[in-house]
């Protein structure tokens, strides 16, 4: 398919709740967002959501990392970082779900407030600090949640106060690597004191040694996650050290300590990571270029400002073999992926693609 021949599908200004969740948006919106994520979050844990029952296109499976996926369409880390809901966020329509991040020891995260809404933007700013409940509670309810086809990533991160980041990294792929459908190294976290270390690519290339001498015999999958604020030869350096190891790819991007100007809301001001609709343009630019870099073989997952399904096209096209999404859904509601599904599926046929695989990178040699 040639890119030049078709214009690229463009998302509305203004992305709206779907379904019931228009009644419940002007309720949720006033509450504090962490306590509207805590909510949710709870009744998701109790099986309260319907479930989406729609049986997926054959044209939105995807095969990567050696896993079958029934859409391309995944739950991002940070919705369900204790793994508490993952037995239900097949229900969603999901394709799949990554839960953490994990640390080895609990820990509490940043002092409260730490997550901002950016209506006017759709946005949000996070400075949670990898709040979690720690591995051994985690590993628990991941292998209790674990079901043939849905596969369950896990997201992994040091202690923001380890004084050795590295072991955490080592201890996590011990524990995680034999129940897991595959292992995110998160090395992008602006809002903790260990969150980048590993961003330079000669500790990355030390850190990967290690974790697959660790890994062993068990094949897990195991991808980086990115920051958005790379430059492009930053995040080419970064790849480069991926792949020479065999991971099976990356995850493009996480938030942004960036401001664009395009930004209205006075929230703007809170210190943390940046997600939504303003992150769009610079992580599905920097996820072409990776991909005109890396090749077909490397598995790329695009994240960053998906609300719609023209911008989860948009990712795939610039490079992405499966999207994630999350503050997505906290605009549209949980009906976000199969309202996804239905219009990535119409894209891919409108455009002659027979498969998600098809459209993978098709534009990002523009």
């Amino acid at each position: 398919m040639n890119s030049d021949t078709h214009s690229e599908p463009r998302a509305p200004d203004s992305p709206t709740p779907i379904g019931l969740y228009r009644l419940a948006w002007p309720f949720l919106r006033h509450l504090d967002p962490e306590t509207a994520h805590g909510l949710a979050l709870g009744m998701l844990r109790r099986g309260l959501f319907p479930s989406c029952g729609e049986k997926d296109p054959q044209s939105l499976a995807v095969a990567a990392m050696g896993i079958a996926f029934a859409n391309p369409i995944g739950l991002a880390a940070g919705f369900d970082k204790n793994a508490v809901a993952a037995r239900h966020l097949r229900r969603l329509g999901f394709g799949f779900a990554e839960v953490g991040g994990v640390t080895p020891k609990p820990q509490p995260g940043n002092p409260r407030p730490r997550l901002f809404r950016l209506d006017g933007d759709f946005a949000a700013i996070n400075r949670m600090g990898f709040n979690n409940e720690g591995e051994i509670a985690v590993a628990a309810r991941v292998r209790a949640a674990r079901r043939p086809g849905f596969p369950l990533g896990v997201n992994l991160a040091s202690n923001t106060s380890s004084d050795a980041p590295a072991e955490d990294f080592v201890r996590l792929v011990q524990t995680f690597a034999p129940i897991a459908d595959y292992l995110t190294v998160d090395v992008s976290c602006p809002n903790t004191k260990n969150g980048r270390m590993f961003q330079d690519p000669g500790r990355l290339d030390d850190l990967l040694r290690r974790l697959l001498d660790v890994r062993g015999g068990c094949r897990t999958p195991m991808l980086v996650k990115l920051a958005s604020d790379l430059t492009e030869a930053e995040a080419l350096a970064i790849a480069a050290v991926t792949l020479r190891h065999g991971l099976a790819g990356l995850v493009v991007a996480n938030t942004s300590a960036a401001r664009p100007t395009s930004l209205t809301d006075l929230k703007q001001i809170e210190r943390g990571g940046l997600s939504g609709r303003p992150v769009f343009p610079a992580s599905t630019a920097l996820l072409a270029a990776i991909r005109r870099e890396s090749g077909p073989e490397a598995v790329l997952v695009g994240v960053g400002g998906v609300f719609t399904g023209a911008d989860a096209y948009a990712k795939i096209r610039a490079g992405a073999n499966l999207i994630q999404l999350y503050t997505g859904m906290v605009f549209r509601g949980p009906a976000i992926a199969r309202a996804i599904k239905r219009e990535l599926a119409d894209l891919l046929a409108r455009d002659g693609f027979a498969s998600v695989a098809d459209a993978v990178g098709d534009g990002s040699k523009a």
